[in-house]
């Protein structure tokens, strides 16, 4: 660390927050980066279990390193840069301006990442499975990293199992884009357009250099949101669980629906007066829709399709017959 010059950014008053660009949620984050701002990498990054998930001295030293590697070879003339995007401002965001730094409060990065994405929301501009669901866990294509060795290979299941990666494999890039870290896998992943259905994976096996196509299952960008907050996530005070194919059969619903049986009432469902569910209802449709081409769950139907704070009818089988159901969402103040 002593070869760099070390900067902590206390708030985002000043910054560009499109060079320095990531998942606002994240509760640590390092930027590689030159006095020409060109970015080497990224070190930092999360998933929905931990804010550490992928933090440890081990791979931050290991990251450190290829930085200085990525610096020498910028010197010698052998580094292509990213291209730059303009520049953008926290008081350009005006929601953010005027709610928190004309009242001279912190900006801080989760309070970027809400205003950004409600400014999205109110200029119709919102696509949830991208703005929403942000960051997709790696561990859903089967990928499992030994975290102090950095994007070396533990483990490999699922998806990327059945495209060949194997355990101790170093992961190299992501459709052709260099990546050295954990964040910087991160941060190029969630670039993949959500209807995409396969990405490319190069991964280096001792001597040689691999590619792997991948096929991405469906749903492989859904997330848990718990821990985000978001001000456009519906809260909907309910779990459940997809039906199976011959239930569909048998209800005659569309097999490639959403209809699902409800496996969990959340308390405040009843406090925010927001539906009367009971476990073991079948929802069938919403607002007479009973199939989305982005999920089979229902949940994550309403998530995607509604605003939050919105009301809307479920068609719902209870005790065997059909009825309809009003369900108002809620619109949580996150933490401004």
């Amino acid at each position: 660390m002593e070869q760099y010059v070390l900067l902590r950014i206390m708030t985002l008053d000043g910054i560009d927050l499109n060079l320095f660009e990531f998942d606002r949620h994240n509760a640590l984050y390092f930027f590689m980066i030159n006095a020409d701002e060109h970015i080497y990498m990224r070190y930092g990054g999360r998933d929905a279990e931990s804010a550490t998930s992928y933090l440890d001295f081990e791979s931050l030293e290991l990251a450190l390193d290829l930085g200085l590697e990525q610096h020498r070879r910028y010197q010698a003339g052998d580094f292509i840069p990213q291209p730059k995007k303009a520049p953008l401002y926290p008081k350009e965001i005006q929601t953010l301006k005027t709610e928190v730094i004309d009242n001279n409060r912190c900006v801080e990065c989760h309070l970027v990442g809400d205003f950004r994405i409600t400014e999205k929301e109110t200029a119709g501009e919102l696509i949830k499975a991208k703005h929403m669901y942000q960051s997709p866990d790696i561990k859903t294509i089967g990928i499992h990293l030994d975290v102090p060795k950095g994007l070396e290979v533990k483990e490999s299941h699922l998806a990327v199992a059945d495209a060949g990666m194997q355990p101790g494999d170093l992961i190299t890039h992501l459709n052709n884009h260099p990546i050295f870290t954990f964040g910087d896998l991160q941060f190029e992943y969630n670039k993949v357009e959500r209807t995409a259905t396969e990405i490319m994976l190069t991964v280096q096996r001792g001597e040689l250099s691999e590619e792997l196509l991948v096929k991405l299952p469906d749903q492989w960008w859904h997330t848990d949101l718990t821990h985000r907050y978001w001000s456009i996530d519906p809260l909907v005070f309910f779990e459940a669980e997809r039906l199976s194919e011959e239930e569909k059969i048998q209800l005659e619903v569309p097999v490639e629906g959403f209809a699902s049986r409800v496996s969990e009432v959340d308390i405040n469902a009843l406090l925010e007066g927001a539906h009367d569910l009971e476990e073991g209802d079948i929802i069938l449709a919403v607002n007479g829709v009973k199939k989305n081409l982005l999920t089979q769950d229902v949940v994550t139907h309403i998530k995607l399709m509604h605003e939050a704070g919105s009301s809307m009818d479920l068609e719902v089988i209870r005790s065997g017959a059909r009825q309809k159901m009003p369900l108002t969402t809620k619109r949580q103040s996150f933490r401004k």
